[in-house]
């Protein structure tokens, strides 16, 4: 890594890391990098991973949706998954050529831990003829046992499209909510919800406009409908971004995962971050020297089994057709 380079990332981080946490991640920092070109490899991140991840080893990153679109078409050897699991099924699913590797197997989501592929189907028969529609955040098995499946960004257009008068959407409770109230259709849905998102309360946003009163508050749609109606916009990680991008707010509170602010803060230096914060202990589990072991080892490779994955595939390849 040259050094412009690496005072480039350090500038970036700078406001979030000390200079000796950055002289200490720096060779490892460089050391993946290296191990990228020999294996031929692509580290994937999502917004909510550390900064140091985020801006100093990832080749792409973004949304839950922003990524499979790019696991999608990407012609790397070698997909690293800085997310969770199911992040790190979805990119196999949609790119099974390539041997995708997860940091740790252990970064999990309380969404996908909610429901499993047997409840899909106890719902199937309790509601004859009525799409299912999954969110993402949900293991493969649960995928293969629906019709289509959606992200945060995509929810209220996959349903839409679907041109039906019900549809079950599961397992995130508080992301049916947001989309029951934006359309016709009746939205049945699974007592799911995201460990991160739900602990915010509309006490929080209370405070926050106590203590800045030109504070924009904007809010993703796993947090409680309370929340929601609290909150100035709601948009998934993605839209979130675009709505500080046009509307470039003095001073702003993003109620998501904490990590994505310190990440796209470096975007906007015009614009003051402040929110409570609620830190996601599964994305937290995917670090540097983990990243590093698995192209060392070629560790923690993603395996679906292909009876699983046909359906499953199905499902996310619709999405991506509903939602270009």
């Amino acid at each position: 890594m040259e050094p412009a380079e690496a005072d480039a990332i350090f500038e970036r981080v700078s406001h979030l890391v000390t200079e000796p946490e950055w002289e200490l991640a720096r060779p490892i920092i460089e050391e993946i990098r290296q191990l990228k070109r020999e294996r031929g490899a692509t580290i994937l991140a999502h917004n909510y991973q550390h900064p140091l991840i985020f801006h100093g080893v990832a080749d792409l990153h973004g949304s839950s949706l922003g990524l499979a679109r790019q696991a999608a078409d990407s012609d790397a050897d070698v997909i690293v998954m800085c997310g969770v699991h199911f992040m790190a099924e979805t990119a196999k699913l949609i790119n099974p050529d390539a041997t995708v590797l997860l940091p740790d197997f252990d970064a999990g989501c309380s969404l996908a831990d909610s429901i499993t592929a047997e409840d899909v189907q106890r719902l199937r028969d309790e509601h004859p003829g009525v799409p299912i529609v999954t969110y993402v955040n949900t293991s493969a098995g649960v995928k293969a046992a629906s019709d289509v499946c959606c992200t945060s960004s995509n929810a209220l257009q996959i349903v839409e499209a679907l041109n039906t008068d019900r549809v079950l959407m599961i397992p995130d409770q508080h992301l049916a909510d947001y989309v029951d109230a934006r359309t016709g259709a009746e939205v049945l849905t699974w007592q799911g919800d995201c460990v991160v998102h739900q602990e915010f309360r509309t006490s929080d946003i209370e405070a926050l406009r106590a203590d800045y009163p030109d504070i924009q508050v904007i809010a993703h749609p796993e947090c409680t409908r309370e929340v929601q109606e609290s909150a100035d916009a709601i948009g998934s990680t993605s839209q979130l971004i675009d709505w500080v991008d046009t509307h470039r707010p003095e001073r702003v509170a993003m109620i998501t995962e904490c990590t994505m602010s310190d990440n796209v803060a470096s975007r906007f230096p015009e614009v003051e971050f402040t929110q409570p914060c609620s830190l996601c202990p599964y994305m937290r589990k995917i670090t540097l020297e983990k990243i590093r072991d698995c192209l060392r080892e070629m560790d923690g490779k993603v395996d679906i089994d292909p009876s699983v994955a046909a359906g499953a595939r199905n499902s996310v390849e619709k999405m991506l057709e509903l939602s270009p």
